[in-house]
């Protein structure tokens, strides 16, 4: 892993193709194992052969990379005084996760005052259908995109004995999602945590991020109220987005 993200690196500092063998001397790789991980790359998309030039160059997927890279930057800036609003309104923890494939993906967190542990660090990944913030992304995409990030995913997993194990019972917990205008998850991750969370929308009016506020499960009761303010933090959010629909729903 390392010696492909050296030849990567190596890559980017010529504008020219560059051939296997002056990158094996450059970074002191054998020829062999240089030609391994230059085919990988290739096929991965991430460096393209240039026969012509009997070389080497960064492929198509780099950019693809630096745009997503950039897109989540982006979302996080964005997203930060909307959480830090909703964090101190409530009183509790307000997160900002994103959909990859069945797993969500957290990019940012703001904390109360007195904040509790919980798993929802940035950079953690959990299973979407066990978490509020996956169900309310999911609730919001057709039932066939629904069904293709679960394509490869076999038997749902259940961390804590809770949570749908099947996809019909996904589903209906989806349409229930959908028709509620947010999700709510207690114990499914954490037994001792509830999550309230929305759905973020773009100019498309597409779901690309879910807002969520995680308490103690037995100090709240007021789970009206927080999905209020989670619901109105995920439609500001929309709107800086550009969304055309923020806060219809």
């Amino acid at each position: 892993m390392r010696n492909a993200v050296a030849l990567l690196r190596e890559l980017a500092r010529n504008v020219q193709p560059v051939s296997a063998g002056a990158l094996a001397r450059s970074l002191h790789i054998p020829r062999s194992s240089t030609y391994q991980l230059l085919q990988t790359l290739v096929e991965e998309g991430l460096v393209v052969h240039v026969p012509d030039a009997h070389g080497y160059a960064l492929g198509g997927g780099v950019a693809e990379l630096g745009s997503a890279y950039s897109q989540r930057s982006s979302l996080e800036n964005l997203a930060r005084p909307h959480l830090t609003r909703l964090a101190r309104t409530i009183q509790e923890s307000a997160a900002l996760s994103i959909l990859q494939g069945d797993e969500v993906l957290y990019l940012s967190k703001v904390q109360p005052a007195r904040p509790i542990a919980l798993v929802t660090d940035k950079g953690v990944r959990l299973p979407a259908h066990l978490t509020a913030s996956g169900r309310a992304i999911l609730a919001r995409l057709p039932r066939r995109e629904v069904l293709a990030h679960f394509a490869d995913a076999g038997p749902l997993v259940r961390l804590n004995g809770q949570g749908p194990s099947t996809l019909r019972e996904l589903r209906d917990l989806l349409t229930e999602d959908l028709r509620r205008g947010w999700s709510i998850e207690k114990g499914c991750v954490s037994r001792t945590v509830t999550c309230i969370s929305a759905a973020v929308t773009d100019r498309t009016d597409r779901p690309t991020a879910a807002v969520t506020v995680s308490f103690l499960s037995h100090k709240r009761q007021d789970h009206l109220e927080i999905a209020d303010a989670v619901c109105r933090a995920a439609a500001d959010l929309s709107r800086a987005l550009g969304s055309p629909c923020a806060g219809e729903r």
